[in-house]
């Protein structure tokens, strides 16, 4: 199985860290990923060396979409080839976990229409906007849709992702 992670200045370096470290854990080959190819730096001051440009990747080779939160997705979303990406794993069905603030990407890429997503309170009436149904909850699975509220929510996203019964789906 293999994971594409998009990154920008901002991330979350928790929420990376922890799913990146998780799905190293369980099997899963990731590869990272920023907009120009060079190193992003995360909220706490953790710098990561991406193994991608977005614009190199051929995004039909992985089975999952991560989006970690934080000030990345803000970023994300101005770039045309991480909204492209995005609404593509959507579009065909492709796994997508996205937390705290990762679901800005998934606004702009005009793909929350009628599904059921959890997210950072702040950006709440964001993916309301965007025709999502908002729940206050720690994890939301909406078929291949993985949302998660933030950082206290991390196991039950991890466990969400790689398939294990820790949550209810």
């Amino acid at each position: 199985m293999k994971a594409l992670i998009l990154l920008a200045d901002g991330f979350e370096d928790v929420q990376f860290f922890a799913t990146w470290y998780r799905l190293q854990e369980d099997g899963w080959r990731t590869t990272l990923a920023t907009p120009s190819g060079s190193a992003a730096t995360g909220l706490h001051g953790y710098v990561v060396e991406p193994d991608s440009p977005l614009g190199e990747l051929n995004p039909s080779e992985y089975d999952l979409l991560v989006l970690p939160g934080g000030g990345a997705p803000g970023r994300l979303r101005l770039r045309e080839t991480a909204v492209g990406i995005a609404r593509m794993f959507m579009e065909e069905g492709r796994r997508v976990a996205a937390i705290c603030h990762g679901p800005q990407l998934l606004i702009s890429a005009g793909t929350l229409d009628g599904r059921v997503v959890t997210c950072a309170p702040s950006i709440r009436d964001d993916v309301r906007f965007a025709g999502a149904n908002y729940r206050d909850e720690g994890v939301v699975v909406d078929g291949n849709l993985i949302t998660a509220r933030g950082n206290a929510d991390i196991p039950q996203f991890c466990a969400a992702i790689i398939g294990r019964s820790l949550v209810k789906m």
